[in-house]
């Protein structure tokens, strides 16, 4: 059990195992991954939490993390190009972790990344559902706030919740739900064919 916990793939491994078909298929170009990150970034309230934590945390300190945390990301980028000059297949951190570290590990850390992109997925979904009702509002067109909220919410700490009265966040549910034939559509047209770039086909 141990040994089938550490067992190991090489790089000629993953080589055949893609060459004969059980592969994951890329669909996402270069582009529509930066869009994506824009759109994160975008998505999760930059120009209304930076205002909050400023005023509420970090005060004159906000622009100081924001060029610590600009130098995380580039250098976890970096790493990323490694990997993929070392080893060129799909799979992203999975395959990287199963040719080094182990089957156990690549399973623990897969799994971590299904989790990383929910999260990520509901994040940004919260924070386009908050623009879009705002715009509505704009329009005199307004969303009953039991449609638009989340049936729970954060109490008095972290640890604590609070039921809002809300039923369901129905615009962020719609926003989800209209991502993948927009994604799909344009993945289909515009194939990458770089191998150097394969985190961008789990990534």
């Amino acid at each position: 059990m141990a040994r089938q916990l550490l067992a190991t793939k090489s790089i000629a491994e993953l080589h055949e195992q893609e060459s004969t078909g059980n592969q994951l298929r890329r669909a996402l170009t270069a582009t529509q991954l930066t869009l994506l990150g824009i759109g994160g970034v975008i998505g999760t309230g930059i120009f209304v939490l930076t205002g909050v934590a400023a005023a509420n945390n970090a005060g004159p300190a906000l622009p100081l993390s924001f060029i610590v945390a600009g130098i995380g990301c580039t250098f976890a980028g970096l790493c990323y190009a490694e990997f993929a000059a070392m080893i060129p297949v799909s799979g992203s951190a999975y395959s990287y972790s199963y040719a080094t570290l182990g089957e156990g590990i690549a399973w623990f850390i897969g799994w971590n990344l299904v989790l990383e992109y929910l999260f990520a997925v509901a994040t940004v979904s919260v924070g386009w559902s908050g623009y879009v009702v705002s715009l509505l509002d704009q329009l005199h067109l307004h969303i009953p706030d039991a449609l638009s909220h989340a049936p729970l919410d954060q109490g008095a700490d972290a640890l604590h919740l609070r039921f809002t009265g809300a039923i369901i966040n129905l615009p962020a549910i719609l926003i989800v739900a209209a991502i993948p034939p927009s994604a799909t559509s344009a993945s289909s047209s515009r194939p990458c064919s770089t191998r150097s770039s394969s985190p961008s086909r789990s990534r």
